[in-house]
């Protein structure tokens, strides 16, 4: 992917790719009262589907249509993260993932968090997003919907647990990888930067 295609192009608001992005925020809470207040599972699988796919969607109308925005920016990773973390809990919370699996995943975000206040002392507010990050959202954001369409008997729920875990077991540990490799980023920033 070439740089220029994920600098901020536009200063726009209303962008398509802004548009998906802040509809998928709109679904985390209609996500969550579908699954733990309704548990309408097939409603609540087709918000997570539509999240997964409009996160494709939208990152892919940006760089075409050159609309990569600051709001763009923050609306897109905020939308990631929010449905990631929701998932964790409702899944949790319903016994559809195990509690060990969940703290792996959260564990991982705490740990960036952590790194932030050093980023900050020295002038910076983000890192680059990295391949791998962007790799260990898909295959979570692609997981959760299959370990939801995994609950019951039959062969349809058997496929979509087996690759439902697939999914969820490569993403963790690319989140985690790619975790360890934005560690190594502020690592570089503080040696090169001063305080």
């Amino acid at each position: 992917m070439d740089v220029q295609e994920t600098e901020v192009q536009t200063d726009r608001v209303f962008t398509i790719p802004n548009l998906l992005s802040f509809l998928r925020l709109l679904g985390v809470p209609l996500f969550l009262w579908l699954i733990l207040v309704e548990e309408a599972d097939l409603l609540a699988l087709a918000v997570l589907a539509f999240s997964g796919f409009s996160d494709y969607l939208d990152g892919k109308l940006a760089r075409r249509w050159n609309q990569i925005s600051k709001v763009g920016e923050i609306l897109d990773p905020l939308a990631d993260r929010l449905y990631i973390f929701s998932t964790i809990i409702a899944f949790t919370i319903r016994d559809i993932i195990p509690l060990w699996f969940a703290a792996l995943l959260v564990a991982r975000d705490l740990f960036l968090v952590l790194l932030v206040p050093l980023l900050r002392r020295r002038g910076m507010v983000k890192l680059p997003v990295h391949f791998l990050g962007k790799a260990a959202t898909f295959c979570l954001l692609y997981a959760f919907p299959l370990l939801l369409l995994g609950i019951g008997e039959g062969t349809l729920p058997m496929l979509a647990q087996v690759f439902g875990w697939a999914f969820a077991i490569w993403g963790v540990a690319l989140y985690w990888w790619a975790g360890i490799l934005y560690a190594g980023q502020v690592r570089r920033v503080l040696r090169e930067l001063p305080a």
